[in-house]
């Protein structure tokens, strides 16, 4: 059995640790003045059951040294994009909707959405809102932020896999 290329988690660091048990905030409380407006990180999303639901990076592209725009970048954007509930451009809000949402409507709730009398992304919105909470840790550069997730998306911490988006 050959090592992983992947640096292994130094389960003291702090950002994992802020991961798993940092203050966990949440989304009917957005926004969130907490989260920079700009920087690489990555977050972890729980239910108010306490289950590990998702985990996510933003800021690909930031590097050190990088100026700070004058508009919000990064972590805040992507985590003020899921407190939206919109499904359109945002793989979680498909993922709330399909696993959480979806199967809790009733038939006369589908046939408004159909209808457009009511909306889906209003329904994972208020999911969102009513259930869910994130832990945040911000990172140096996209690609160690992108580097942690994937990471986590493996299970590769003490906590599991994330139910929404685990990778094999």
């Amino acid at each position: 059995m050959g090592r992983s290329l992947m640096p292994q988690f130094d389960y003291s660091d702090l950002r994992i640790s802020a991961l798993a048990h940092g203050p966990l905030r949440w989304f009917r409380d957005w926004p969130d003045a907490s989260v920079p407006r700009f920087g690489a990180g990555v977050y972890t999303i729980w239910d108010s059951e306490g289950r590990f639901i998702y985990v996510g990076m933003s800021g690909r592209g930031i590097t050190g040294g990088m100026a700070i725009p004058n508009r919000p970048h990064g972590l805040v954007t992507r985590l003020h994009s899921h407190a939206q509930g919109r499904r359109s451009g945002d793989q979680f809000c498909v993922y709330v909707a399909d696993r959480f949402v979806l199967p809790t409507l009733s038939a006369e709730e589908i046939a408004d959405i159909g209808s457009q009398r009511h909306s889906l992304d209003a329904y994972v919105r208020r999911y969102i809102h009513q259930h869910l909470g994130y832990r945040f840790s911000l990172c140096g550069e996209g690609a160690e932020a992108a580097a942690i997730e994937r990471q986590i998306r493996l299970g590769e911490w003490p906590l599991g896999k994330p139910l929404l988006n685990p990778l094999a």
